[in-house]
């Protein structure tokens, strides 16, 4: 199956200490795609934090980059919604507004559970 990861879930390895790809495989997840607009916040989001938060980001860049690339630019969240549609693949993000968007149009979603593990929408 098929998964577009958003930015915040790039996030959550370094965050929370949970491996994506892991736990993304035990979801039956093995097709992970990153959207070109993802990258761009990654890029943006190197320049603006400082700290623990600086670290994140370049475990969720590396992290990226393991995932198959589509060229898609725009607003993220405008950008993987279109995707999910488009691939008919899922998507991995903790932002509740994003979900609801996603869950509207019928895309199944994958969320941070209880700060160590990720779990799917069953529709």
């Amino acid at each position: 199956m098929k998964v577009i990861v958003d930015t915040n879930g790039f996030m959550v390895q370094a965050q929370f200490g949970v491996d994506i790809m892991d736990e993304l495989g035990r979801l039956g997840y093995d097709e992970c795609i990153v959207p070109s607009a993802v990258l761009d916040e990654l890029k943006m989001l190197e320049k603006k934090v400082r700290g623990k938060d600086k670290l994140a980001v370049a475990v969720a860049t590396a992290l990226a980059r393991r995932c198959q690339g589509v060229d898609a630019r725009g607003n993220a969240d405008d950008v993987i919604v279109s995707l999910a549609k488009q691939l008919d693949a899922d998507v991995f993000t903790n932002d509740a507004e994003l979900r609801k968007r996603l869950r509207s149009q019928g895309t199944k979603t994958v969320y941070m559970r209880s700060k160590h593990k990720l779990e799917t929408d069953y529709m």
